[in-house]
């Protein structure tokens, strides 16, 4: 018989938090969803950053997401499409567009400019 654990994942967007049971054999997003949670997501494979959490406290699995650089992951980011419950955890959504500049950001800044412009906020 497989665990479940309490999931608590915080929406950043909605400023709700939300309980979740999630058994350790299930992704997180499915079990979110089978709970009636909407959370952000795109591809459901692990290839895009928009179901983004940073782990809080607790233990995640997750061998399929290849749309996070080891480097990502060793900081505390997931992906809750291709992600499994390893204890209760606490997780925090995190902006997408933010994900990735953290992942993408370093190689698009390679170019001559040796300043970015400012941009308008308008």
């Amino acid at each position: 018989m497989s665990r479940t654990y309490t999931v608590k994942v915080y929406d950043r967007a909605t400023g709700k938090t939300y309980t979740l049971e999630v058994p350790e054999d299930r992704y997180i997003l499915h079990s979110a969803e089978k709970q009636g949670v909407e959370l952000p997501f795109s591809c459901r494979n692990g290839a895009c950053t928009t179901c983004a959490v940073r782990v809080q406290s607790g233990e995640i699995y997750q061998p399929e997401a290849v749309g996070l650089s080891p480097a990502l992951r060793q900081k505390g980011y997931a992906l809750l499409c291709v992600s499994y419950a390893r204890s209760d955890l606490e997780v925090e959504t995190q902006d997408e567009d933010e994900v990735y500049e953290l992942q993408f950001g370093r190689y698009f800044a390679k170019g001559k400019v040796r300043a970015g412009l400012p941009l308008d906020e308008e």
